[in-house]
């Protein structure tokens, strides 16, 4: 079985071309997968200090160039827009497997006084695989390290609230550099240590932003970066895929 974690910048690339396509596309050169997540999806969503979209419905558009796969949105920010549409930002999953139940986990920060931090969610997706139900959360955690130590805790409640004998999949952009921080420590105390590739910057990768954590840890068959030309343009991150052995999960 194989998923795929991988932050878009809105589609954006490193040419300032917006293109949902060529994601799709580089998310189809990993070939046949399962589960694709995907963090910083769009709809109306053009910043005058980050770039954004180009006003698109990124949710709708992925959804479009994907048939026969079912997506799962997970929208963090809901804001009216000057255009009189509503202003959206978030995750998405969007899974080959039966989706059986979707949770969305708020992951509230108040941040500095004046200085709110841009809301965060959890998506979650239980979704039928071959050895048997596996959940599925994917996030993209804050910039600062109090920000994410605050939000890291709130996901662990997530996770802990299903049996923990049900196989489970953590994954997403946690910027997360410190590689002894307490986030991490956590996070490999109760899911396990597993490789983490660096996938960015996708034009020279030094960091491993973007992890992708398997209970059991024994299912975890191989986890490596996707780096081609269109993958190296079409984000500021690489694209992470990791291979699992659906028949550990009823070992668990």
């Amino acid at each position: 079985m194989k998923l795929v974690s991988w932050n878009t910048q809105w589609c954006c690339g490193l040419d300032g071309h917006v293109s949902p396509q060529r994601i799709v596309n580089g998310a189809r050169a990993l070939a046949d997968f399962d589960v694709l997540c995907l963090q910083e999806i769009a709809d109306n969503f053009p910043d005058p200090e980050l770039g954004g979209s180009q006003g698109e419905d990124q949710f709708a558009v992925i959804a479009g160039l994907l048939p026969g796969y079912t997506p799962v949105p997970g929208v963090a920010v809901d804001q009216p827009g000057t255009n009189g549409r509503r202003r959206r930002f978030g995750n998405m999953i969007v899974s080959r497997l039966p989706v059986k139940q979707i949770y969305r986990h708020l992951l509230p920060y108040p941040g500095d006084p004046g200085v709110p931090g841009m809301p965060r969610i959890a998506l979650e997706a239980i979704v039928g695989a071959p050895g048997g139900d596996l959940r599925v959360i994917t996030t993209h955690l804050g910039l600062s390290r109090s920000e994410r130590r605050s939000q890291w805790r709130q996901l662990l409640k997530a996770v802990a609230t299903a049996p923990a004998e049900l196989p489970t999949v953590v994954l997403g952009d946690m910027n997360e550099w410190f590689p002894f921080s307490a986030t991490l420590r956590d996070a490999h105390r109760i899911l396990g240590e597993p490789l983490a590739p660096v996938a960015f910057p996708s034009f020279a990768p030094f960091l491993a932003l973007t992890r992708i954590w398997v209970r059991p840890v024994g299912a975890m068959k191989s986890i490596e970066v996707h780096r081609t030309p269109l993958s190296r343009r079409a984000s500021d991150h690489l694209p992470v895929k990791a291979v699992l052995d659906v028949e550990k999960f009823a070992a668990s």
